[in-house]
């Protein structure tokens, strides 16, 4: 029996308004108020979108370390391409794993002064000229999962007493969306001197995580870390810390961490962050007084990490700490302010 619950969004799609959906609905809020992760079914996504997503991930991880190296993040200040083996970091630590980040494909914005520093994070992709299928393989995986992302929106709005539309005006008309196409390798036992992913909150509103077999992704609850093995043909969904910001912590972002496989290829995965536009701020939300009374407040526990409420300032501070590489290279006037 999974440790999580599996919740089938496909009522909720077919007709918003009917029982299914306001049995989704209430599951949704749930979990959200509780563990804060569970495995979504019934999504709609193209299995063969999926296929070739990963196909492409895997396409890339082959290729020998010079050709990877051609998109290596450092060549750009915004964050995208690829990030090599350990030089992602998560609570100072460093994580065993490769991947490559794509955003939103946008020109970048030339700095003026008075300009907020999060714009600094816009602008083009970096593709891989070795694996030409990648870019329209993700971009198409893209298109469905920020439909995907929409529904779980209206779905959190209603049970949260609010329009099905309420959080349409900070992801719109461009959501900061982000895919990490990921690979964690392997690790004997004896050899764990490195985290695969440490523990961490995400800093937008949804993220959704496409698995392979392989497992390793843990979700802290009660005071332990939960497997979420993998479930064919689900997503597993969790929140960000922005809506833990709007809901006064009724909803929480939960901490979760990746553990490297024993043995074999490693894991592969695919995730998408369904986040506000940078200049989005997350305004309060008036909530029932059901749920008002489970609030506990939407900052983190730790001063030294807290959540802004416009989206770029929280994007900045995840990437600046998470990537010192690139931000050394490209930022370093923004470093110890």
């Amino acid at each position: 029996m999974p440790n999580l619950p599996v919740l089938d969004i496909a009522g909720f799609l077919e007709d918003p308004s009917g029982a299914a959906a306001s049995r989704f609905v209430r599951e949704l809020i749930d979990t959200c108020t509780g563990t804060g992760f569970c495995y979504l079914t019934g999504h709609g996504i193209d299995p063969a979108l999926e296929r070739e997503a990963m196909a492409v991930a895997e396409a890339f991880f082959s290729l020998p370390e010079p050709e990877r190296l051609s998109i290596v993040n450092t060549n750009t200040p915004h964050f995208r391409g690829y990030t090599r083996l350990g030089m992602e970091h998560t609570n100072g630590k460093r994580d065993w794993r490769e991947q490559i980040d794509v955003g939103p494909e946008r020109d970048a914005i030339p700095q003026r002064p008075g300009d907020p520093p999060w714009l600094r994070l816009r602008g083009p992709n970096q593709w891989p000229e070795a694996v030409p299928r990648m870019r329209p393989a993700i971009t198409s995986w893209m298109s469905a999962m920020a439909e995907l992302g929409e529904a779980v929106l209206r779905a959190l709005a209603v049970g949260l007493g609010q329009a099905p539309d309420h959080f349409a005006p900070v992801v719109t008309p461009d959501p900061e969306v982000l895919v990490k196409i990921i690979r964690y390798p392997a690790q004997a036992a004896g050899e764990q001197a490195h985290q695969g992913l440490g523990l961490h909150q995400d800093s937008g509103l949804l993220s959704f995580i496409l698995q392979d077999s392989t497992g390793g992704l843990q979700v802290e609850s009660g005071g332990t870390l939960l497997d979420a093995t993998p479930i064919p043909g689900s997503y597993v969904l969790n929140l960000g810390e922005m809506l833990q910001v709007a809901t006064h912590g009724v909803l929480r972002a939960t901490r979760h961490r990746v553990v490297s496989a024993p043995s074999g290829n490693g894991r592969i995965s695919l995730a998408y962050f369904f986040n506000p536009c940078m200049e989005s701020k997350l305004e309060p939300i008036e909530l029932p007084d059901a749920l008002r009374a489970t609030a506990t407040g939407g900052q983190n526990a730790n001063p030294d990490d807290p959540i802004f409420s416009v989206y770029g300032e929280n994007w900045l501070k995840f990437r600046l700490r998470s990537h010192p590489d690139v931000a050394q290279k490209h930022h370093a006037d923004l470093l110890g302010s």
